[in-house]
């Protein structure tokens, strides 16, 4: 193959339609534009979304709703939760890997909520102080940074 052998599949490229080329070609005379008006003239076009001076829909309807870009990849787990793993170091592999977070899940919190019966250590995992506490006072240990 060389590539000056190349060409385009047949079908793939289609011909440029010729516009005001007689009544025949379907497109002549107003060349599919229409009978005068702002439309019909060259260079006259009205912005999106314009309705004719009347306030547009996007203009019209309340703006409602925030969907967060960064919640998408970070999780919040409970201390109970943490409880029923049964492995003792803890990590964000190990919780994809348990089932309790999403594959693409970059970013782990551990909140005070519920309560821990057993020490773990927990690896790359941001705590609350709460959490924390709670953790620490039963000797397990917090490596925030990997």
């Amino acid at each position: 193959m060389r590539l000056n052998t190349l060409s385009f599949i047949l079908g793939t490229k289609q011909k440029r339609t010729r516009l005001g080329r007689g009544i025949g070609s379907g497109l002549g005379k107003t060349c599919g534009r229409g009978h005068k008006g702002q439309k019909a003239r060259a260079g006259g076009y009205h912005k999106v979304g314009f309705e004719g001076g009347q306030l547009p829909i996007q203009r019209r309807l309340p703006k409602i709703g925030f969907v967060s870009l960064s919640a998408r990849d970070s999780a919040e787990l409970r201390l109970d939760q943490i409880s029923k793993i049964d492995t003792d170091v803890l990590s964000i592999d190990s919780l994809i890997r348990s089932g309790l977070i999403s594959k693409r899940t970059k970013k782990v919190k551990v909140i005070a909520s519920g309560k821990i019966d057993k020490a773990v250590t927990l690896d790359g995992i941001q705590v609350s102080m709460g959490a924390r506490l709670a953790i620490e006072k039963l000797g397990g240990k917090v490596n925030e940074k990997e």
